[in-house]
């Protein structure tokens, strides 16, 4: 089997938000909370790179500035989330941290 690369990790951040980080532990961006229960990205200078918003059955569909279907996640086994890109190929994987947030890892 291939072996599994870690990517990054996210953690909780303040008032709902969650903050990115790359494999070396540098923060790469933020996530805060947007309207109808999606969220916003920002990189790490606090510019607004794209959004997410919830769609059918538990998963999030992630889109650029322009407002561009960028990729989706959708529930995984035991509480992950598996990453497709905008042609619906399978991309990643995210797994719960033991401290709350998701470890990330490329497939």
């Amino acid at each position: 089997g291939e072996i599994m690369s870690k990517k990054g990790y996210s953690r909780p951040g303040l008032f709902g938000s969650i903050n990115h980080y790359d494999a070396n532990g540098k923060k790469v961006g933020e996530s805060r909370p947007g309207f109808f229960g999606g969220m916003n990205d920002y990189d790490t200078n606090g510019k607004k790179i794209g959004h997410s918003s919830p769609s059918f059955f538990g998963g999030m569909n992630h889109y650029d500035n322009n407002g561009h279907k960028v990729g989706e996640s959708r529930p995984g086994f035991f509480g992950g989330l598996n990453h497709y890109d905008d042609k619906g190929h399978k991309r990643g994987h995210s797994n719960p941290g033991f401290l709350g947030g998701f470890n990330h890892y490329d497939d």
